[in-house]
């Protein structure tokens, strides 16, 4: 979102066209009016087909006026069937009412003159007992709407402690917003109904032809779907010795994740799952009886995770309103695919050289380029590109299918930049990876020296930059070593060891960036994936100025880390690595000074916050954070003190 240019994506059930009008009231009480009416397939108004009862479509307006900054836009959608014009509209208040806040008739937007708040999160497991960060942030919305009829004026800039913060400039999902790899048993019940009724195409699949699957009709009704999916998942057998001294057994999975047991598989079941998490409409009417072939012990376990699943399919519409309300910065991580995505050298080998592992995660790749990658960055996604993927939802599993995942495989232009103030700079640290060169089993580098050669040349000469990395990149130093000890063992898929100080080349390159004359005075790093929330104040050691860098990390909106555990590691790391410690000598980040912040009421010193929620930064006018929460799902906003 920006002044000059508008982003909205749809999921429809038929070619429609659309009418989008904004509406803003200046200081001085005059209204500006904009409408646009498109069709889908216009170039501002991109559909992709998959299905009989599914259409994508991606608006992306031009304005012909910009639009004021500081001010509340009211916008409102119509559609009409594209093969009947003579239909009436149907607006936004007639399908979806429950878009709108209280006391507004329409939803809306602010167009920021320079990010004062913004909300930050990854992690969103739907089975994950408790609650929703996404529904937190939405009451959070609900609350700075309350009792105001201009909302840009109740939203003011604050500076004081004790005031409601800014209406958030924008979103920021830094990772697993899905998860492929980890599924519940309802939830994969009602994902081969969605598939059914919304008339998803029929796709082939390779290297199943021995357990009786030849399709994905075949494999939804194979006795191993539901909860044994492990058993069909590709395996690697002996005959590479790489894989002998990666997994130490005769046959291991290619894919690690513990709890695979649902892995989703095909590529209408990554269609209908991204349907499922993010909107209330595609769960009525569904039915999530658990299968019969299901036994007393499963059908236990499915009905436990049912009445899980009911409550996140309750704060679904508070979701999908938040959505319609900020603008929303999405990248992957690893469960957005499987666990341990491009984790190390061998693990692509071996997942890369089977068809059907391949071939799962070009899948994944089409679901999060249809669903989140695609209003990112909208040009880098050509009509060659488009029209391949076009041709692969039309017919899964046909030679255009593969030629696209072959593509998305090589793809290289997942990150963006956003030109907020501070700019937002949002990695890629998934498919730039810097393999290893010494051991095939290593980790690899977050980043490749080309990928951090481009990151340091678009963060030159800004004054502040809001960085955001999947995986945080100063961690807790005893859960690295830890993952290091692993590593150097043989094991380095047992402790997801990926982090940016594994990889040497990848480290020492990346504290170069922050060490460079004309990096940015001010880092903001907005990261995840950890399932814990904590924030570092980090400076440079040995130089007179030095930029000053916050390392933020707010995980999960729906997840969270096994409490005694962390008690345990919390606790063992401010022990051995405390900032005045002499282990920090021996450790990649020596010439660093790093401070943990404390979660407001944690007991014992704990630096560590567990539980779900969505982070809350407030930056002033240098693009400082001068305050920094967790609004918990569950509990109260805590703040990170210093």
């Amino acid at each position: 979102m920006l002044r000059d240019r508008l982003s909205l994506w749809l999921a429809v059930r038929e070619p429609v066209m659309v009418r989008c009008q904004l509406r803003v009231v200046l200081d001085e009480g005059e209204q500006q009016t904009q409408t646009y009416t498109l069709k889908a397939g216009d170039p501002s108004c991109r559909m992709l087909r998959a299905g009989s009862a599914l259409q994508y479509l991606l608006i992306d307006l031009r304005l012909t006026e910009p639009l004021p900054t500081e001010h509340w836009i009211s916008y409102r959608l119509a559609l009409r069937p594209l093969a009947d014009p003579q239909q009436p509209w149907q607006d936004s208040t007639d399908w979806a009412p429950d878009l709108c806040y209280p006391g507004h008739a329409t939803p809306g937007f602010r167009v920021p003159g320079r990010v004062e708040s913004l909300l930050h999160g990854s992690c969103r497991k739907p089975h994950h007992p408790g609650g929703d960060g996404l529904a937190r942030a939405d009451g959070l919305l609900a609350e700075l709407l309350a009792g105001s009829s201009d909302p840009a004026t109740a939203t003011a800039p604050v500076t004081a402690p004790d005031t409601q913060p800014a209406w958030p400039s924008l979103l920021v999902l830094s990772g697993d917003q899905v998860y492929m790899d980890d599924v519940a048993g309802p939830m994969l019940r009602a994902i081969h109904a969605l598939i059914e009724r919304l008339g998803l195409a029929e796709e082939s699949l390779p290297g199943l032809a021995e357990s009786g699957i030849i399709d994905a009709r075949s494999l939804y009704a194979h006795p191993d779907s539901y909860y044994r999916r492990e058993r069909l998942l590709p395996r690697q057998r002996q005959n590479a010795a790489l894989l002998e001294v990666l997994f130490g057994g005769v046959e291991k999975p290619i894919f690690t994740s513990a709890n695979a047991h649902n892995h989703l598989m095909t590529l209408g079941e990554m269609l209908a799952m991204y349907l499922l998490v993010f909107s209330p409409a595609p769960w009525r009417g569904l039915n999530l009886d658990p299968p019969t072939s299901l036994g007393a012990r499963k059908r236990a376990q499915f009905e436990q995770e049912r009445a899980t699943l009911d409550a996140f399919v309750a704060a679904l519409p508070a979701v999908r309103r938040l959505l319609a309300h900020l603008p929303v910065a999405m990248i992957f991580d690893d469960h957005d695919v499987t666990d341990d995505w491009n984790l190390s050298r061998a693990w692509e080998e071996v997942a890369y050289g089977h068809a059907l592992s391949r071939r799962v995660i070009g899948n994944a790749l089409i679901g999060y380029l249809i669903n989140q990658g695609w209003g990112n960055r909208p040009e880098v996604f050509d009509d060659e590109l488009l029209g391949l993927l076009q041709r692969s939802l039309e017919a899964p599993g046909h030679e255009d299918h593969e030629t696209c995942v072959q593509r998305l495989l090589r793809f290289s232009e997942w990150h963006y930049q956003w030109p907020t103030s501070p700019p937002l700079v949002v990695i890629d640290s998934r498919t730039h990876r810097w393999r290893s060169e010494s051991a095939a089993r290593k980790p690899s580098g977050l980043l490749d020296w080309e990928a951090l050669t481009d990151l340091q040349q678009s963060l030159r000469g800004q004054p502040a930059v809001l960085l955001v990395s999947p995986a945080p990149i100063f961690g807790v130093k005893l859960i690295e070593a830890i993952q290091r000890v692993f590593t150097w063992l043989g094991y380095p898929l047992m402790v997801d060891a990926e982090n940016w100080m594994a990889h040497p080349g990848a480290a020492h390159t990346l504290l170069n960036i922050f060490r460079h004359p004309q990096t940015p005075e001010h880092f903001v790093i907005l990261s995840g994936d950890v399932h814990y929330s904590f924030v570092y104040d980090v400076e440079l050691r040995g130089r007179i100025r030095g930029p000053a860098v916050w390392q933020i990390t707010s995980s999960g909106v729906r997840n969270a880390f096994p409490e005694r555990l962390l008690a345990v590691l919390d606790l063992l790391d401010r022990w051995l690595f405390a900032p005045g410690s002499l282990l920090n000598v021996f450790t990649r980040r020596r010439r660093l000074r790093i401070r943990p912040r404390k979660p407001a009421g944690a007991v014992r010193g704990r630096r560590l916050l567990n539980g779900s929620g969505i982070g809350l930064v407030e930056l002033d006018s240098e693009g400082r954070p001068w305050r920094i929460r967790e609004l918990l799902a569950d509990g109260p906003a805590v703040s990170f003190h210093q």
